[in-house]
């Protein structure tokens, strides 16, 4: 009865008495295609029809004999599709599906309207009926703190003094800058230091790969990272610092051992420590959003991250930023600037190949990467002709795209060749002609241009983008802030090879001189000493220290047998533990610009706790110069030793050495 009363009724006003469902492409193609595709297989059996922009003007005429069962809207960020939005409004208003970029979709009603104005504000759908603690303390979708974590035994402990080390994520692999830098600075601490490394994982800490991290690291301790459930709006402090907030690792923190804690991050910074390492100053990124987007909540964020970020710097002993530009923003007498870097053996230049290729490299994790990528490929690369892209977006690109844009993936272009994480990302830095870095937001300093310096590869790059490392347009960089200066660069450079291996030379110069690891490590272990009080001593040698040096080269079979006292004519220092002589290196000019290591020394008691590698270091630290060196075929640890401080080996000697007769390796270090 009651289905013959509804048709009845419906006939008598005019409307087919069966409901129809109106799709409104009230957005990108793709995005509503995809739309409208889901409705058909949620919808099998209602009739359907599609609305485009240009029929809004007559929509309510086109459906006056329909009765609108369900009216399918898609809203983003597009304003041209607003009339096609608002004729959806006036044809069906109690009966709209809204979809987001994400094509998540929710049904527009009075009765929940916070939630639909959040929907509509563009808050993914699994947040959207998220309240602050404070407002509504009885809901149950609260924020997950895990308890429990795994301790793993790495290196063993060589009794030197213990640095303790608080990550937001395990630096390897190294999918991204932050984990480059964490990665070879804990190396280079840990060849005078014992490591200990306190880190988030997001997944699974059973399954993590430690064991590159345990070669160098004592003891690594994991926990797994809280899953936060507030409104990014509701509290005081940063969200990204509330959704580290551990009281496992807080527990954990509080009872480490060591003589200096670091903490690695402005957002762990409650944690407390020693050193706070920032990786970039966060208020300053926040304050280009700001000025770009011009939102309340462009505001908010740079508010509190500055107010936090200002505080938190006055917490820590020492805090350590990645170039002087951050160090002034920060304004403070504990700021040091230790720079990011680039492993010189590893990232080593070869021929460049004929092509118009180029590379753009950055983690979708750190959404300034993203908003490159698309200025790139949305505005610079459409002013270019005939160019291939290579792209490398790191582990799961395309979630940390949807989280950031609120969008679908962008089409296939045939233009780009598109990689997710690469292991190893040499290949594509010889395979490519240009490097490009069209950065507009940025803090800190980027690692992926100083290896392509090393690579010696020509950047072209944002003035954000290379911000710190001090390059000079059309020196050592393209630099240009628009797309078309980007397009000319990439245009210019491409078509003078001349040009192009000029800038790529002054660059590679540049990141030689600036960017080595080791270098950069010599910096970090001074400051670390510096906090944890320095065992070792060096000073020039005298006259009563030739018995010590008798006595340690006696000891040192392999090392060469001078007479002490002949060390008195050289370039001669030793180095003391709690007054005790117990190592020496001798030097002496060799010609212009020349120095040759003549002998180095450790004794047995207090080898391996990295006495000979200080040692070293102050030679190459007071003379900027070639270094050369020969050393025993067999003495493979001294060879390692030289190796790791950047000598190179450059010739053998037959024969050199008698007592046994034995090759020398000769080993060269450019400064």
């Amino acid at each position: 009865m009651k289905p013959t009363l509804k048709k009845w009724l419906f006939r008598l006003l005019g409307k087919d008495p069966e409901a129809v469902v109106v799709c409104f492409r009230s957005g990108e193609d793709a995005l509503a295609g995809a739309m409208c595709e889901e409705i058909r297989r949620l919808e099998p059996s209602r009739r359907i029809f599609e609305v485009r922009l240009e029929e809004a003007a007559g929509v309510r005429r086109k459906f006056r004999g329909y009765r609108v069962g369900l009216a399918a809207v898609l809203f983003t960020g597009d304003a041209q599709y607003a009339p096609l939005r608002r004729a959806a409004f006036r044809l069906a208003p109690r009966k709209i599906l809204a979809y987001n970029s994400r094509l998540e979709r929710h049904h527009l009603r009075l009765s929940n309207w916070i939630a639909s104005w959040l929907f509509l504000r563009g808050v993914p759908l699994d947040r959207i009926w998220l309240r602050p603690k404070w407002l509504a303390p009885w809901r149950k979708d609260r924020t997950e703190r895990p308890s429990g974590h795994r301790s793993i035994e790495g290196r063993p402990a060589r009794g030197r003094p213990v640095v303790a080390v608080l990550s937001p994520y395990l630096p390897y692999p190294l999918a991204h800058g932050g984990a480059v830098r964490i990665f070879h600075l804990l190396r280079e601490a840990a060849r005078e230091f014992d490591i200990h490394l306190y880190a988030f994982a997001e997944g699974d800490i059973a399954s993590a790969d430690l064991e590159p991290v345990l070669q160098f690291v004592s003891r690594v301790c994991l926990v797994k990272k809280p899953r936060y459930r507030e409104p990014r709006w509701s509290t005081l402090a940063p969200p990204e610092v509330c959704e580290y907030d551990s009281p496992e690792m807080h527990r954990l923190w509080r009872a480490r051992q060591g003589a200096v804690s670091q903490v690695e991050y402005t957002y762990l910074a409650r944690y407390g420590g020693d050193v706070l390492v920032e990786h970039d100053v966060t208020y300053d990124l926040y304050a280009q959003v700001r000025a770009r987007k011009q939102t309340l909540s462009a505001w908010w964020d740079w508010w509190r991250w500055r107010r936090f970020e200002q505080r938190a710097v006055r917490r820590f002993a020492r805090v350590v930023v990645m170039s002087e530009k951050d160090k002034a923003l920060l304004k403070a007498d504990s700021v040091h600037a230790i720079p990011n870097g680039v492993d010189l053996l590893r990232f080593r230049a070869e021929p460049e190949r004929p092509g118009r290729r180029l590379l753009f490299i950055g983690s979708f994790r750190h959404f300034p990467n993203i908003v490159a990528y698309r200025f790139l490929t949305e505005q610079v690369l459409p002013l270019v002709d005939d160019v291939e892209l290579t792209v490398v977006a790191g582990p799961d690109p395309w979630l940390h795209w949807r989280n950031f844009t609120g969008l679908l993936p962008p089409p296939e272009n045939p233009r780009v060749r598109f990689f997710e994480f690469v292991a190893d990302v040499r290949p594509l830095y010889v395979e490519c002609n240009l490097a490009v870095v069209p950065t507009l937001e940025s803090a800190g300093t980027n690692v992926k241009v100083v290896e392509a310096l090393a690579m010696k590869r020509a950047v072209v790059s944002t003035r954000s983008g290379c911000a710190g490392l001090g390059l000079e347009h059309g020196s050592t960089a393209w630099i240009a802030d628009s797309a078309e200066g980007l397009a000319q660069g990439i245009q210019k450079l491409l078509a003078d090879a001349r040009l192009r291996v000029q800038i790529a030379a002054a660059g590679y110069a540049h990141a030689r001189r600036r960017f080595d690891w080791r270098a950069i490590g010599r910096s970090q272990r001074a400051l670390l000493r510096e906090l944890a009080g320095d065992s070792v001593q060096i000073r020039p040698l005298g006259v009563r220290d030739l018995e010590a040096i008798q006595n340690i080269q006696a000891e040192s079979p392999q090392a060469a047998q001078w007479e002490p006292a002949s060390y008195l004519g050289f370039d001669c220092r030793v180095a003391l533990v709690r007054g005790e002589v117990c190592g020496f290196i001798a030097c002496r000019e060799a010609g212009p610009e020349e120095w040759e290591i003549l002998n180095l020394a450790v004794a047995p008691a207090h080898r391996r706790q990295g006495v000979g590698l200080r040692l070293l270091e102050s030679a190459l630290d007071r003379k900027q110069v070639t270094w050369f060196l020969e050393v025993r075929e067999s003495n493979r640890e001294a060879v390692e030793l030289y190796a790791s401080a950047g000598f190179e080996v450059v010739a053998a000697r037959k024969n050199y050495y008698t007592g046994p007769v034995e090759t020398a390796i000769v080993m060269r270090f450019l400064s």
